[in-house]
């Protein structure tokens, strides 16, 4: 994600999101200011999530634009659970 604002706790509410909707993997904040991240999950909850990323992001949030890569369909995910890393 790209041009996200400060103090608005993005990681916080895209990892709460992505727990209620049982997507694994992890979400952090860059050095360069923007916000990258896997998901691994049932594919509706995933595009449901791109959704919410893309457009709608946590209270106060401005999102200039998003880049998505690297879709793949997987057997069986790799992450348990969502994390924020630091």
């Amino acid at each position: 994600l790209f041009h996200c604002l400060t103090g608005v706790y993005f990681t916080k509410y895209c990892r709460d999101l992505c727990v209620q909707l049982g997507i694994g993997g992890w979400v952090k904040n860059s050095k360069t200011g923007t916000i990258v991240g896997k998901m691994q999950g049932e594919r509706s909850k995933v595009e449901q999530m791109v959704e919410w990323l893309s457009r709608t992001g946590s209270p106060g949030s401005k999102i200039d634009h998003c880049d998505f890569g690297n879709w793949e369909y997987l057997a069986r995910q790799d992450f348990r659970g969502f994390s924020i890393r630091f």
